[in-house]
């Protein structure tokens, strides 16, 4: 432990790999809940007709408040640890997924005690909720369809997202952070859109594929905006890391980053 901690590679390493994996385990967790974007807001919900589809709004998987997140630390990654170290990261970050949701498989299968069910009426009598062993299952228990749907547009994302952010980098140099990290997520996050919806909803629920398009455009709308407006957020990140690497031994982890 004493070596780990003199190392700041390793240190910074265990730091961002804690906030990757545990922002795409919230994210798959909360993101059974979808959403209006306009109404938490505090405004009326749009009225949008995309390829044929009507009364489109912004009604999204609470997850997106997350996955903006991961994919900037994705780029931090790839910056000074490469393509290796997002895709042990993003492997890794697939199997506790997994995990996660075989062990929340068997909780929901396990026969509640007898109290447990109506136990929360005693404190909210005027609950709507009547049952809370219902509500986990409901609640816990996302379908297989989602479930393959959002890991496989979580790998397919993160393996475009390390090819655009070095093929922008070959170009610019340490250049345009911006151009490299933004422009990678942009392009990715186009990707993670559509796959998700086609996995889950396509081939899992029968959607039309006009649904699908005129939803994932919807979807795309807010992550391409998201991505632009925490851009400051990703040059912060990287003052902050800056500093705590030294030029040295910063500019020393991402030239072994690129050889990568």
């Amino acid at each position: 432990m004493k070596n780990i901690s003199k190392s700041k590679e390793s240190v910074l390493f265990i730091l961002l790999a804690g906030f990757f994996i545990t922002n795409a385990l919230i994210a798959e967790f909360i993101g059974v809940k979808i959403f209006s974007l306009e109404k938490s807001l505090g405004f009326e919900s749009f009225d949008i007709n995309i390829f044929g589809i009507e009364h489109l709004s912004f009604n999204l998987t609470a997850g997106v408040l997350l996955w903006p997140f991961v994919f900037i630390l994705t780029d931090i990654i790839n910056e000074y640890y490469g393509p290796k170290g997002v895709s042990f990261l993003s492997y890794l970050a697939c199997v506790l997924i997994l995990y996660s949701f075989l062990m929340v498989f068997l909780g929901i299968r396990l026969i509640p005690a007898d109290f447990w069910p109506t136990s929360h009426l005693i404190s909210h009598p005027n609950s709507l909720v009547t049952n809370l062993d219902e509500a986990y299952k409901l609640v816990y228990g996302q379908g297989l369809w989602i479930i393959i749907g959002s890991l496989t547009a979580f790998l397919l994302g993160q393996v475009l997202d390390v090819f655009v952010f070095h093929k922008i980098k070959k170009h610019t140099g340490e250049r345009k952070i911006w151009l490299r990290a933004t422009g990678s997520t942009l392009v990715s996050q186009l990707l993670d859109s559509f796959v998700v919806l086609f996995i889950a909803f396509y081939v899992g629920a029968g959607w039309t594929f006009k649904m699908v398009l005129a939803i994932g455009f919807v979807n795309y709308i807010y992550k391409f905006v998201i991505a632009i407006l925490i851009t400051p957020l990703l040059y912060l990140i990287h003052e902050i890391i800056e500093r705590y690497l030294g030029s040295s031994l910063s500019s020393e982890m991402k030239n072994s980053a690129m050889q990568n």
